[in-house]
């Protein structure tokens, strides 16, 4: 691979950018003493390090998408590249960043926390902005449908993993910490089978989202057993540590019965909810209805998303499960998709800076510690095919195939931040030593790595995951099939759906664009959903039963509504002859430019037409101009007049028509005339008969030409003495005569 087609200029540009931002950013920062920065310093750091995250992410992001894999993996690699045990700790010739941009302050941090309070403060919004996304993404439906398979599953992955973790550790501890003796219920094990329990529902769900299968049974179903995942990891860390405590009391005893509260408070709160959240969305919903317009809708949801967040984690859960509970309640309500549309430029903004900090807690240099290194891949693979096995497993008991489970069991690989949180408080609570918490970020980082290109790959094509049975109604009707409008063109289609949508807007749906590329609509209320995909020929609307009566109604006023406008519209421009009058200077102008009568020769001017109906005299023109070898193709030039007439007649009023096509049957403009003494109905807007038809021809690439030339066409025979002096005249010899006089 050429060095160049990887990095074109704009990528090395961008690049030397990055770096010049890097060292130059400092230049204009202030503070930095050896006592603690003031409140004014760290935010002037806070400014610059957001700055310089938004751009590295942003970088790594579009580089991996240009290696074809999953950019949230870029801005996670360019959180490490940054971060203070990287660049970001290098020194600095600037006042107040002698020992780099991000660097570890202990004067700022709180506890083994490799970043500041205020930047991890942006990490943890992120991460709940992430999860409530995720879960209004999640179709709720199907989540409940696989909430036993996500519960088996999720079960199944967290016992193999903690489970092998703990006896890893019997194994492999003793090389790294000699002289210990280690048990099943030695913390540092403990702490080993813990953090390998916790999936990353953050990673896999993004991963997810961008390959569009989050709505897939696997994907529901992963979504489900990452979010029992982290609910259980947090129980078996409260667990742990009441283990830790017990065994570290005076007694040494354990208490089972505070263990079994603890367990079951988690998961009370956490069930209970979810289904009160559930049970409540429509009227959630419809009092953030009440609170204003889209915008106003959305920010008070994501608000709803923190507060219940913040409440999550002061009952000891993690306040990401909060914000997916609320982002789930919400999944049925009608504002889902337009929520998802408002704060899609916030998501934009905010989880990258959740992923690049994830990137910059992982500190590089312990990995390179030989022992450690090889405890970390023993541990990692080990942690990796606990998952899968004991993920894929259960999986298989609830109607998933081999293809299906072993895509589930890739989704659960990847650990994240849960398992970074476990691993930071079993060291910042000293029950973790150096090394082992090496290895644990070893673990995570290498899991959260593997897992997104895993997945890609797993995902990749469209094989069913599911054991295939004989149709079952599924609780639901089966599908009526889609009620279906086909047009003449794509403009037709544009304006009926543009109608449509507003007819549905006007009766209190929300209208969502889900794919602009692929025709992809949708409109909600309350319970009602109406799925509408567009071609550029064809709209099929589909919605249940009860709503196709309402559906057919709404196109019919759109077509009431259409036909009503081009009712009027004729009548502004046949109001008055005078529309049509053009001032003389003007008019000469006009024909100077485009000659009419220079067109015309005599032997494409029929002075009788022997048609009485408009397809006639097309026909009996374009004969005229094909017997004069004026056509390449015949039929063509017959089929885009006649295209042109069916999508709107021609009839301009005032006995004058002017049927004309694009095509490729010419090179240049070419016309023919006609006359008919007893007129001819071509539908036009004052329904008169026609006495003059001048059919024109344009080639296929001219875009602007024929109007100009069917203005000045117009202009040239809308004048009543020139067109009673035309219509007596005999023989095409006269009528030319007359058009060349009359062009001066």
């Amino acid at each position: 691979m050429k060095l160049n087609g990887l990095f074109p200029v704009v990528w090395r540009r961008s690049v030397l950018l990055a770096v010049a931002a890097f060292l130059a950013c400092p230049v204009f920062a202030s503070g930095g003493e050896a006592a603690a920065p003031s409140l004014t310093g760290r935010m002037s750091t806070l400014v610059i390090q957001l700055g310089l995250i938004w751009f590295a992410a942003r970088l790594g992001n579009m580089l991996f998408e240009k290696l074809r894999l999953p950019g949230v993996l870029g801005e996670l690699c360019a959180g490490i590249l940054i971060g203070p045990y990287l660049l970001g700790g290098l020194g600095l010739p600037f006042h107040g960043f002698e020992q780099g941009l991000f660097a570890l302050n202990p004067l700022v941090l709180v506890g083994d926390t490799p970043v500041s309070p205020e930047l991890y403060g942006l990490c943890t919004v992120a991460s709940i902005i992430l999860l409530f996304l995720v879960g209004i993404e999640t179709d709720l439906h199907m989540f409940m449908r696989y909430s036993v398979a996500g519960t088996l599953v999720g079960l199944g992955g967290v016992v193999a993993s903690f489970v092998t973790g703990d006896l890893l550790g019997i194994w492999l501890l003793p090389s790294v910490m000699p002289g210990q003796t280690f048990g099943f219920l030695h913390p540092a094990c403990i702490f080993l089978g813990v953090m390998s329990t916790a999936t990353s529902v953050s990673i896999t769900a993004r991963i997810l989202s961008e390959s569009r299968k989050l709505d897939s049974p696997e994907g529901v179903t992963t979504l489900a057993a990452a979010v029992i995942d982290d609910v259980l990891g947090i129980i078996m860390l409260a667990i742990g540590t009441a283990l830790v405590a017990a065994g570290h009391s005076d007694t040494g005893r354990i208490n089972w019965a505070e263990i079994g509260i603890i367990a079951v408070k988690a998961i009370g709160i956490w069930l209970g909810a979810t289904v009160f959240g559930i049970l409540l969305s429509r009227r959630v919903s419809s009092g953030l209805k009440h609170l204003g317009g889209e915008t106003e809708i959305a920010v008070a949801a994501l608000g709803l998303a923190l507060v219940v967040g913040g409440l999550f984690e002061e009952a000891h859960l993690a306040m990401i499960i909060g914000a997916y509970v609320v982002g789930l309640a919400l999944s049925r309500a009608d504002i889902s998709h337009m929520i998802r549309e408002k704060l899609h430029s916030v998501y934009a903004l905010m989880v990258p800076i959740f992923f690049a900090v994830m990137g910059m807690m992982v500190n590089v240099k312990l990995l390179l510690d030989p022992q450690i290194l090889t405890f970390g891949l023993i541990y990692t693979a080990v942690a990796v095919l606990a998952k899968m096995v004991g993920c894929a497993l259960p999986s298989l008991l609830c109607a998933f195939n081999p293809l299906g489970a072993l895509r589930i069991g890739v989704g659960m690989v990847p650990r994240g931040e849960v398992a970074l949180i476990i691993a930071g408080i079993g060291k910042t609570q000293g029950l973790l030593s150096d090394e082992v918490f090496g290895v644990a970020v070893m673990m995570t980082l290498l899991t959260t790595v593997l897992s997104p290109p895993l997945l890609v790959a797993v995902y990749r094509g469209s094989a069913s995951g599911v054991v295939r049975r004989k149709q079952k109604a599924d609780g639901r009707a089966a599908e009526l099939k889609p009620i279906r409008y086909t047009f003449a063109n794509a403009e037709m289609v544009s304006l009926v759906l543009d109608g449509f949508l507003g007819e549905l807007r006007n009766e209190g749906y929300f209208t969502h664009t889900l794919n602009r590329e692929e025709g992809l609509y949708q409109a909600r209320r309350d319970d009602k959903v109406i799925n509408i995909a567009c071609s550029p020929t064809q709209i099929d609307i589909h919605a249940p039963g009860e709503l196709r009566a309402e559906i057919k109604s709404n196109v019919m006023e759109v077509a009431a509504h259409y036909e009503q406008f081009l009712t009027d519209l004729r009548a502004v421009l046949h109001d008055d002859r005078a529309q049509f009058e053009i001032a003389p200077a003007d008019l000469e102008v006009l024909q100077k430019r485009e000659s009419v009568a220079a067109h015309l020769p005599t032997d494409r001017i029929a002075a009788h037409l022997r048609a009485t109906t408009k397809e006639a005299a097309i026909a009996e023109l374009i004969d005229v101009l094909d017997a004069q070898g004026a056509l390449r193709d015949r039929e063509g030039a017959s089929r885009a007049v006649l295209d042109r007439e069916h999508a709107m007649s021609t009839g301009l009023g005032h006995g004058i028509a002017t049927p004309h096509g694009r095509t490729d049957a010419v090179d240049h403009v070419v016309c023919a005339l006609g006359v008919s003494r007893s007129g001819i109905d071509f539908g036009g807007m004052d329904n008169r008969p026609v006495n003059l038809v001048l059919l024109t021809l344009f080639p296929a690439t001219q875009n602007g030409r024929y109007v100009s030339f069917l203005a000045a066409a117009l202009a040239t025979l809308n004048d009543p003495s020139l067109m009673s002096e035309i219509v007596q005249c005999e023989t095409p010899g006269a009528i030319h005569d007359v058009l060349m006089r009359t062009a001066g």
